[in-house]
């Protein structure tokens, strides 16, 4: 009995026809499709009306594009099956042919040339057979509009189409795990809505809440599986968010609420909705916190095709959408993804899913972002830090374009486009409000660090560094670096901290050791350079930021520390991601040589700097009891007895 391919079972397999042909569409009833007439119009003995057999691709007609690729599957199939049934007679010759096979001494026998010849052909002719039907899958394109591809246990719908490019890890099985209790529950989407949610407000905030007095109260109103799904993501990203340890109670329960959220994945991700846009984007932060199990890079595709074949990326006419509230939160679903797909693009040095030029969307509402601190109603200020976020990325956007995803031609001022994007993210890091929680204070301090070595760096468009941005480089990484380690060693964990932070971290180790090994002498000397002379018209260079610690180290000291510090950071997150293993031991086989010599250079230091000059101790004080000072001064002891206290 052959055995059984992929071939056999193909699962990308559309059954269902897109739109019923005109026929069945007047007289509503069922349309199965069937090509070149449908079932329908054979029995009526109507083939020549049916729209199929008439305009197979007509404008409107795409449900007879799926069928025809079903037909070809078919003729395809049938052709591999009498492929393999000539395979099947031609090993059965064989087969007989060695029964009766003359004396092995007839090498040359013309039958056994014939026989290889006729076996090598039909090897050929199956695997040709078999590529062309592989090759077909890929005409099937899934459209992110289309809304007649209802899940099933046969069909591929788009949401298995995600999960099988995004999945990695398989994740536990969650049958017989239960919600937790309605305060657990309550902290953490707490949690969420305090350090993500202010970042991506993706979703309206009072549907979280509804949905979760629905759940708990066990009402008879049928619940959708958007809202279940949106419930469950929530619930794990919070529990994810928390966690400092791999495999901690966290940890664990953020896997078990992500697998029961995927039990509702065919609806919550259905294509043509604003949920199936929203549900990618929390799919997505929690696979920023969960690299095992899901691949961030996939997701964040899948959602910028969403946010793209829906229209999102540009503002519908004003006749088109008159309510406020619904542009604002179809602004805001846009720019989270907006925001998130430049974040991973750039940690990952890729390019972005889709350029500004293509976009047109403007700015949400500022009273938009006004939204409620808890669950008891009381309300936040309108300052919210996903527009500072939303601000931060255009910038960000912007340059990364210019930089490193246009051609590779250098451009004619490049120091001069550097420092003037410098400037322009320095002015947003100034007007930032002094409201503003620590927190995020602390969030948007990192991000503008990084995005400032970053701009500085070499890239193909500017391709010379100076010693001035060099020196920019080495304090923006020291500063960095510094101030992740007391961050992901805090024992309070919050504001959204994921994965990509120990990519972070490790671009700012690389680009702190490539200056470093550059122009470590003059760098380590304490010689501050002077700033390049600036153009008429154009951005001058910025100043030195200035040290967190005043000038007590050195630089010697202070690279040994950063460099220490850095590893350490890489082992803290290692606790929780596995990817950040080989992350530290990179940077540790990386960074030896280098801290090696700056052991020496410290060494030299020391033996060079002159020795201190030690001050004699005071002599103690003495004190004169029972005695007139003056008058022992006058030379009056008057025979008085004298005594000394020491």
């Amino acid at each position: 009995m052959p055995r059984s391919s992929f071939s056999d079972n193909p699962l990308l397999r559309v059954s269902r026809p897109v739109s019923a042909c005109s026929r069945c569409r007047a007289a509503k009833v069922k349309c199965d499709g069937k090509l070149p007439a449908c079932t329908a119009c054979e029995k009526a003995g109507r083939e020549n009306e049916c729209s199929a057999a008439n305009d197979q691709f007509a404008r409107g007609k795409e449900r007879s594009y799926v069928a025809a690729l079903e037909l070809r599957i078919e003729k395809l199939e049938r052709r591999l099956a009498y492929a393999r049934s000539r395979k099947a007679s031609v090993a059965q010759h064989e087969s007989e042919g060695l029964h009766s096979a003359p004396p092995a001494d007839r090498k040359d026998s013309l039958a056994t040339i014939k026989a290889a010849i006729y076996r090598k052909a039909e090897r050929k002719r199956e695997n040709s057979d078999v590529n062309s039907l592989m090759s077909d899958f890929g005409f099937l394109s899934i459209d992110a509009t289309t809304r007649d591809f209802e899940p099933s246990m046969t069909n591929m719908t788009f949401a298995r189409v995600v999960l099988a490019a995004a999945s990695n890890d398989p994740l536990p099985n969650s049958k017989n795990w239960h919600l937790p209790s309605r305060q657990d529950a309550i902290s953490l989407i707490q949690h969420y809505m305090t350090n993500i949610y202010s970042l991506f407000p993706a979703f309206p905030e009072t549907l979280l809440y509804n949905v979760l007095d629905q759940v708990y109260t066990l009402q008879d109103r049928i619940i959708k599986d958007s809202d279940y799904w949106l419930l469950y993501m929530v619930l794990a990203i919070g529990s994810a968010a928390k966690s400092q340890v791999k495999n901690d109670d966290y940890c664990i329960k953020g896997l078990h609420f992500v697998s029961k959220a995927l039990q509702y994945a065919d609806r919550a991700l259905t294509p043509g909705y604003t949920s199936q846009i929203q549900s990618l984007i929390l799919l997505t932060q929690y696979s920023m916190l969960d690299p095992a199990h899901f691949d961030s890079w996939h997701l964040i595709g899948f959602t910028c095709r969403a946010v793209i074949d829906l229209g999102f990326h540009q503002d519908p006419p004003s006749e088109q959408l008159s309510d406020k509230a619904v542009l604002d939160v179809r602004r805001k679903t846009f720019y989270c993804v907006y925001s998130l797909d430049r974040s991973i693009s750039m940690v990952h040095l890729r390019a972005f899913s889709f350029s500004d030029a293509a976009t047109n969307v403007a700015w949400p509402r500022p009273s938009s972002f006004s939204r409620k601190g808890s669950i008891s109603g009381q309300f936040l200020p309108n300052c919210e830090p996903a527009f500072l976020l939303f601000q931060l990325r255009r910038a960000q956007s912007h340059w990364y374009q210019a930089l490193f995803q246009a051609d590779t031609t250098p451009l004619m001022d490049s120091s001069s486009f550097i420092w003037e994007m410098y400037q322009d993210m320095k002015d947003w890091s100034d007007a930032l409000p002094s409201t503003l929680p620590v927190v995020m204070k602390d969030l948007f301090d990192l991000e503008l660090r990084y995005s400032f070595v970053y701009c500085i760096s070499p890239s193909a468009r500017a391709p010379e560094l100076t010693d001035y941005g060099r020196m920019l480089i080495f304090e923006h990484s020291i500063a960095y670096l510094n101030k992740i380690y007391s961050i992901a060693h805090s024992s309070a964990n919050t504001a959204f901290y994921t994965y990509h932070d120990a990519l972070r971290v490790f671009f700012m180790a690389s680009q702190f050791m490539t200056v470093l090994r550059q122009a470590g002498d003059w760098l380590l000397s304490g010689i501050t350079p002077a700033p390049p002379p600036a153009e008429l018209g154009k951005a001058p260079p910025p100043p030195l930021p200035a040290r967190p610690n005043g000038p007590a180290m050195n630089n010697v000291e202070r690279s040994l520390d950063c460099l220490e510090r850095t590893s350490r950071t890489l082992a803290k997150y290692g606790e929780r991601w596995d990817d950040s293993v080989s992350l530290k031991t990179t940077f540790d086989a990386s960074s030896q040589e280098l801290i090696d010599q700056l052991h020496v250079r410290q060494q030299m230091n020391q033996r060079m700097s002159p020795p201190q000059h030690v001050q004699p101790p005071m002599p103690r004080a003495v004190r004169w009891v029972d005695v007139d000072v003056e008058a022992l001064m006058r030379g009056n002891v008057g025979g008085s007895r004298v005594k000394f206290e020491h």
